[in-house]
């Protein structure tokens, strides 16, 4: 069998130009994040089969690279499903390693405590453009604090870093509260146990619309006269935190007491810190992912119609390592979406040093190699930019594929000095 040399389908080899923007984003995320006081931790890539399979991961679940057992572990012949073959995989997001770590070395942590996480993850999906088998996510975190000013600091932290990495894109945050949409859909006439599926469907309003989503919920099963309750009941209230408060007083009963007040002042307080913040109450925001406990957020860009940062709430995931509720709340930016859009729009990055190439002719004596070689390190200690490389034959074609790794200026040396 021979050599592939392409990559795996989903995965992708990166060239220069795009790690010099992808190195970019990920400076102006780590000194943003910092700014506010995270601080940057790591876990491992692979986790623990249980884990990954806790019910918290939605239907990313359904998408685990899995890891197979090692030696005398792996017993084939009493294998009775998949599961009984691995005991591992890879992590198909942040959220669920860093609730282990916490689990893990709380005691040994600043409390609250705000971490910042960037790193690979994994999921086996259906590899499309901009959608690949392995991603990088950059994660912030708070935990222990069950106050909403976690809240609070982490969509002012993650719209001041996209504000710094997309300066000419304007976006707008959404915001909702699982809490919130329980009430709706209780008090629509949903029963308890249709709740997740009411949540499955209203996940896919923005693409499959009102009626799409009142398809699906009759197909689950569910009443027609709920399910129009539930879609006219989204159309109530208006995209401020005064909507937010109606919404409240709409679900009285079914709420619980202050809820819809606490995601009220979080739009209050986010627009006092950051006026240029567009912030809106989106009833009909769910998230994917079965973890999520209270409010919830997403960042879509003007023109995109996808989201390109999402998180939320989430105080029972850690308890169940610990056995003990935690406050959790993230927020995640949509790193390859980022880049995507940066190399799209031909994005120069900030402040680049100038790509200095300096090309040598083939046979240049030794002693006038070494000169150039120290004139150069002369040069880098002054902060330039400096390729230093044998000229090839067809000189033109070798600047045209320089220029493209974003060369910008030449320096040619040849054997006969007049000739330079």
């Amino acid at each position: 069998m021979g050599l592939k040399k392409k990559p795996v389908t989903g995965m992708k080899d990166i060239l220069p130009a795009e790690m010099e923007i992808r190195d970019y984003v990920l400076n102006q995320i780590k000194e943003t994040y910092r700014s506010f006081g995270f601080s940057a931790i790591e876990t491992p890539c692979v986790e623990h089969i249980e884990n990954l399979l806790s019910k918290q991961g939605g239907d990313n679940e359904k998408l685990i690279f899995k890891v197979l057992k090692r030696g005398e572990k792996l017993d084939l012949a009493s294998a009775e499903t998949e599961n009984d073959l691995a005991d591992s995989g890879l992590r198909y997001d942040l959220t669920l390693p860093l609730s282990r770590y916490y689990a893990n070395h709380a005691a040994s942590l600043p409390s609250p405590f705000k971490a910042l996480q960037i790193g690979s993850v994994w999921r086996a999906d259906r590899p499309q453009k901009g959608r690949f088998r392995q991603f990088m996510q950059c994660d912030i975190d708070i935990l222990g604090d069950a106050t909403n000013q976690a809240e609070i600091e982490l969509i002012l932290a993650t719209t001041t870093a996209l504000s710094r990495i997309c300066p000419n894109n304007g976006f707008e945050v959404r915001i909702n509260d699982r809490q919130i949409l329980k009430a709706m859909a209780l008090s629509s006439g949903f029963a308890e146990d249709e709740i997740e599926k009411v949540f499955i469907a209203a996940d896919k309003m923005d693409k499959i619309g009102e009626d799409g989503v009142k398809a699906e919920l009759v197909e689950y099963g569910c009443s027609d006269n709920a399910a129009d309750k539930y879609l006219e009941l989204m159309k109530k209230t208006s995209e401020t935190s005064e909507g937010v408060r109606q919404m409240g007083e709409l679900l009285a009963g079914f709420l619980p007491e202050q809820a819809a007040e606490n995601l009220a002042e979080i739009m209050d307080a986010v627009k006092e810190a950051a006026g240029n913040v567009r912030l809106i109450f989106d009833p009909t925001l769910v998230r994917g992912m079965g973890y999520y406990t209270g409010t919830i957020f997403e960042v879509a860009m003007e023109g995109l119609g996808v989201s390109v940062a999402g998180g939320g709430r989430y105080d029972k995931m850690i308890g169940k390592f610990t056995g003990m509720d935690t406050p959790a709340c993230g927020f995640s930016i949509g790193f390859e979406r980022i880049v995507t859009i940066l190399l799209e729009g031909g994005c120069k990055v900030a402040g680049e040093k100038v790509k200095e190439a300096w090309l040598y002719e083939k046979g240049l004596p030794a002693q006038r190699l070494a000169g150039i070689m120290k004139e150069a390190m002369d040069r880098r200690a002054e902060g330039r930019v400096i390729l230093v490389a044998q000229m090839n034959k067809n000189k033109k074609f070798q600047k045209e594929q320089l220029s493209k790794d974003g060369y910008q200026e030449f320096k040619e040396f040849y054997k006969e000095e007049l000739k330079r």
